[in-house]
C-alpha cells in the first residue's frame, strides 16, 4: 500500500511538472495551490472546474460572433478580453497566449488571423483541459497530497 502511494504521489509530481514543461501553466497556478490548505484541499482543481463551467459559454459566444458579418472586431475584442482575464487567473499560459494573438488581430480588423487564432485557442483550451482532468483524477487518490512548488 505504501509503495502504491509512493508511486502515485510520483505520477502526480510528474503530470503536474510535465503542465509547465510544456507550457500549459504558468507560476499564476502555484500562486493558487498555495491557497490550497486542509480547510480547503480542493480549492485548485474548484477554481479549474469552475473556470471551465464560465468559459465555456465565452467560447460559444465567440463563436456566434465569428459566424456573423461583418466581424464586430470591438465585440470580439471584449469577449476575449475576459476570455484572457480568466485563463491568465489560473495560469492557463498556452490559452492566454492564443487570446492576446487574438486581441492582436481584432485590433488589426484581421478576420482570418482571428479565425486561425481562435482555432487554435480551442485546441490548447481542450488539451489543457484533458490534462488537467487527469492530473486531478491521480491527485485525487487517497492519502494524496499534492504541495506547491516551483517547477523545475
Amino acid at each position: 500500500m505504501a509503495v502504491n502511494r509512493c508511486r502515485l504521489s510520483r505520477q502526480v509530481v510528474l503530470e503536474r511538472q510535465s503542465l509547465f514543461d510544456q507550457g500549459f501553466l504558468d507560476e499564476q497556478f502555484i500562486q493558487l495551490e498555495e491557497l490550497q490548505d486542509d480547510a480547503n484541499p480542493n480549492f485548485v482543481e474548484e477554481v479549474v472546474t469552475s473556470y471551465y463551467q464560465n468559459t465555456s459559454t465565452v467560447i460559444v459566444i465567440i463563436e456566434q460572433a465569428l459566424e456573423r458579418s461583418p466581424l464586430d472586431f470591438d465585440k470580439l475584442d471584449s469577449y476575449m478580453y475576459q476570455l484572457k482575464g480568466s485563463s491568465s487567473s489560473f495560469g492557463a499560459k498556452k490559452v492566454k497566449a492564443e487570446c492576446t494573438l487574438f486581441r492582436e488581430y481584432c485590433r488589426a480588423k484581421n478576420e482570418e488571423g482571428c479565425m486561425r487564432t481562435f482555432q487554435q485557442l480551442k485546441k490548447e483550451y481542450a488539451s489543457l483541459k484533458r490534462k488537467l482532468e487527469a492530473y486531478f483524477q491521480i491527485a485525487r487518490q487517497p492519502g494524496l497530497t499534492a504541495t506547491a512548488s516551483r517547477p523545475k
